[in-house]
């Protein structure tokens, strides 16, 4: 079977990330890059020899079967279109898109092209994470109860999106997958202390009709480096941990039970401490997975894991969000 022949529009933070790896893959061929930045092409240009280096999108198009946007989250959108409109199945990195219009507009044109688009989603496709489902989704947790998120840094600070834009895709598509739900109403409160206008930390609450609650902590002002989620459910609870090299996930045997007799209302509830168990997770990186599900999504048909669908779901989620952060917490409905 051929190698697809992949092209990656832009090429800087993060994106630098999709090229190292596209050209890591067996499956596919990092046909070519393109960034409007002289200075990445020319940094792209030497690195990788073999590969077409442009700045213009057209010529991206002419010369790949399916295309990873990791532009300025501005571009994430347009881009997107365009992609759809020359046919090109494409990974739109989070986030989908910075307003509700533009990505139903992505993904309406994507519906009625019939061209495959997957939302860069990349923390469902950890090792971590696809296990913490699996436990969800067979009840080893019990009735879920809450569960909460810690995602802050002292790192780049954008000044194009705020905090909750930028970590906050990566979390609320994890809710969203792990509960298989859509919040009924966020709320949302933030600060801007090195930019105007612009939230260096945002504290978001998701309610679900379940009585679940999701509550995250986002800030690049923060001096821990740390990226931890934890669910608590009525039998067990997990603490999923991403900056332990080994440990990333831990299942606590604890939990409240209430005894079906007792003589006093202080006997009515009973701590249980049982044990904690640590499975042994697959050391696969999330970015290599996702793109090796996207390139069985571009070439084979597979349905995406995280379509264009699920960035609609995310970004509506984020503009909540961001309405409430406007109106000083208030909680909205969705």
């Amino acid at each position: 079977m051929s190698r697809l022949k992949l092209g990656v529009v832009g090429a800087g933070a993060w994106g630098r990330n999709h090229v190292r790896t596209v050209a890591t893959l067996a499956d596919a061929e990092l046909a070519a890059v393109c960034d409007r930045d002289p200075k990445v092409r020319d940094r792209v240009a030497r690195q990788y020899p073999m590969t077409h280096v442009t700045g213009e999108m057209a010529d991206l198009l002419r010369r790949v079967d399916a295309v990873i946007v990791a532009a300025p989250a501005t571009t994430h959108a347009q881009l997107a279109l365009e992609c759809i409109a020359a046919g090109k199945p494409c990974l739109v990195e989070k986030p989908f898109a910075l307003s509700v219009q533009d990505a139903e507009a992505v993904a309406r044109s994507a519906a009625e092209r019939q061209v495959a688009v997957a939302a860069g989603h990349l923390l469902v496709f950890h090792p971590a994470v696809e296990r913490l489902r699996a436990l969800v989704r067979q009840g080893e947790l019990g009735k879920l109860f809450y569960l909460y998120g810690l995602r802050v840094n002292l790192g780049q600070v954008r000044a194009d999106e705020n905090a909750l834009w930028s970590f906050g895709p990566h979390d609320v598509s994890m809710a969203l997958y792990l509960l298989d739900d859509q919040p009924t109403r966020v709320a949302a409160q933030g600060r801007s202390y090195l930019q105007p206008g612009v939230e260096d930390v945002v504290f978001l609450t998701m309610e679900f009709a379940s009585g679940i609650l999701a509550h995250v902590q986002l800030s690049w002002l923060d001096p821990h480096k740390e990226r931890k989620l934890t669910v608590v459910g009525a039998k067990k609870m997990v603490v999923f941990d991403d900056m332990e090299p080994r440990e990333k996930l831990r299942i606590y045997d604890k939990g409240v039970d209430r005894p079906p007799e007792y003589a006093s209302y202080g006997e009515s509830l009973a701590i249980r401490e049982g044990d904690i168990f640590i499975p042994k997770i697959p050391n696969i990186e999330p970015l290599a997975a996702e793109l090796g599900h996207f390139i069985r999504v571009a070439r084979d048909g597979e349905a995406p894991r995280a379509g264009a669908a699920d960035g609609v779901r995310v970004v509506r989620v984020l503009d909540a969000a961001t309405r409430s952060l406007a109106a000083g917490g208030a909680p909205v409905n969705l």
